[in-house]
């Protein structure tokens, strides 16, 4: 299992173009066969922070993700266009 989270931060006046692209990213990302988990947040007191959790059965369903037409459309040419940060922490799940 792959797990991690994309911490985003965006221009406050992006907020409803950003929340717009995650929610459809988001719809179409949880009907992958491999995605186990995809959830986008606005962070609480930081309107213009976002984060993702996001989880993948194996590298090869992380993989097919990032080279999906929505990841393209959405996050490479979209989100990635408008951030001004990206942090990603990789995570190891206890147990």
């Amino acid at each position: 299992m792959i797990s991690f989270t994309v911490r985003m931060r965006f221009d406050g006046a992006e907020r409803a173009a950003v929340a717009e692209m995650l929610l459809r990213l988001t719809a179409a990302t949880r009907q992958e066969p491999g995605c186990v988990s995809y959830i986008a947040h606005f962070v609480e007191g930081e309107p213009a922070t976002v984060l993702i959790y996001e989880q993948y059965v194996d590298a090869a369903a992380l993989e097919a993700h990032r080279g999906s037409a929505h990841f393209q459309q959405y996050a490479a040419a979209g989100l990635y266009k408008k951030m001004l940060s990206r942090q990603v922490e990789q995570l190891d799940a206890v147990g």
